[in-house]
């Protein structure tokens, strides 16, 4: 037994099939026996929210639904939690790399391709520390490396990044001209975000989200968060 208890849902986002998501059965779930989550600096109380399908990566996969495939174009998903967004554009035929700090990430992801009948996809450890932490005894996904002509991200902005770690890892990975989409539920951190990416040369086009991306959800408050480098 995995030391935690899950279930399956099926998930409708507009626009597209529902996906087939086994997640943990909820916030009260916990298992590190060997300490992998906390040498990555994951609590106890944090380590099941990878695990939980949250509003915000809802609106972020109903975003990408509506957004155009270019030929050819890299996408990679910043602490992508459960994927969904990753998954959408999978299904859609996008060159897609997930990527999250979690431990299980990758575990979950890869049942959850077998679910919804999807080819296998990249998955990538991702945390946005300047200095990689080692965890000795466990091999870690490869990390994330090369350049993304996208780069979105559902409620990353939890925290204030003083050191502007997270802009300093997406110029690390973007190309020249790239395209960074974020859904922030009204994070107090947006603001900072944005000064430091507009330091880097992006445009923010900004939009204000009250809408339902699954039907029967309560109205989400948030904003969708554009930003263009040409």
């Amino acid at each position: 037994m995995p030391g935690y208890a899950l279930k399956q849902e099926s998930i409708p986002v507009l626009g597209v099939a529902a996906l087939q998501i086994r997640c943990l059965l909820d916030r009260q779930q916990f298992s590190d026996p060997l300490g992998h989550a906390s040498a990555v600096g994951i609590s106890s109380g944090n380590w099941p929210l990878f695990g939980m399908v949250w509003p915000s990566g809802l609106q972020l996969a109903a975003a990408v639904v509506l957004r155009p495939l270019h030929p050819g174009e890299s996408i990679l998903e910043i602490g992508c939690g459960l994927a969904l967004a990753s998954l959408v554009c999978h299904r859609r035929g996008a060159q897609v790399t997930a990527s999250d700090c979690h431990p299980l990430a990758g575990e979950f992801l890869l049942e959850n391709l077998r679910l919804n009948r999807l080819a296998p996809m990249r998955y990538c450890h991702g945390d946005w520390s300047d200095v990689p932490m080692q965890l000795p005894g466990q091999d870690l996904a490869p990390r994330v490396q090369g350049r993304f002509d996208l780069i979105m991200g559902s409620d990353v902005l939890y925290e204030r990044d003083d050191g502007g770690a997270l802009p300093r890892f997406i110029e690390r990975h973007a190309m020249p001209v790239s395209e960074v989409l974020i859904v922030d539920p009204e994070r107090g951190n947006r603001a900072a975000f944005t000064r430091r990416l507009q330091q880097l040369g992006y445009v923010l086009e900004e939009t204000l989200l009250r809408e339902e991306a699954v039907e029967q959800q309560p109205l989400y408050r948030g904003r969708l968060l554009r930003y263009r480098r040409h």
